[in-house]
């Protein structure tokens, strides 16, 4: 059985890149929306090597967050496609499954700190909603889509056995490339 680790897909927020991110997630500075999200890109760059390192080790990955949240977040942005958004990302590790936790964003807008950083606003994040219905097309990608509503027991029973099956598929097949 592959050993199990949870990295942050998420900006880590600890390099250079991740705090100049932080920094304007975080409403403390303004930055262009390209550079920005080229800057997203990049965070997510960074970790490739131990990406690959621990994938070819055997290590299950589970990332929260990933190219797909970049280029949704700024495809929701006036001015940007879907296909600008992608083209920095594309060569990235694929994943062998991407998971969709969907919740309403009345509900959403309910739980913990939304609202803190920028972007969290209702009417940006149903835009939002709506890039990741279309990057869901992809037919290329494993996109699972859940109903994060569920109890916590029920969601975990369906990422387990969905976690569980993407596993016994990739494990005799070559790291892929994303969007290539």
């Amino acid at each position: 059985m592959a050993t199990w680790k949870e990295i942050p897909g998420k900006t880590k927020r600890t390099t250079e890149i991740g705090r100049l991110i932080s920094s304007y997630l975080e409403k403390k500075n303004n930055l262009e929306d390209h550079t920005v999200h080229l800057l997203f890109s990049a965070n997510r760059w960074e970790q490739v090597p131990f990406i690959k390192e621990k994938l070819n080790q055997g290590v299950t990955l589970v990332v929260d967050r990933y190219a797909f949240s970049g280029v949704a977040f700024t495809g929701a942005k006036e001015n940007f496609s879907l296909e600008w958004c992608k083209q920095p990302d594309v060569g990235l590790p694929k994943p062998d499954l991407v998971l969709f936790l969907h919740l309403n964003t009345s509900e959403a807008a309910k739980r913990g700190d939304f609202g803190n950083e920028r972007y969290e606003n209702s009417c940006f994040q149903e835009q939002v909603l709506q890039c990741f219905y279309s990057l869901m097309k992809d037919k290329s990608l494993n996109w699972k889509v859940i109903d994060a509503s569920k109890s916590i027991e029920d969601l975990h029973k369906e990422i387990k056995s969905f976690a569980e099956e993407a596993m016994q598929e990739a494990q005799h097949r070559p790291i892929g490339e994303l969007w290539k």
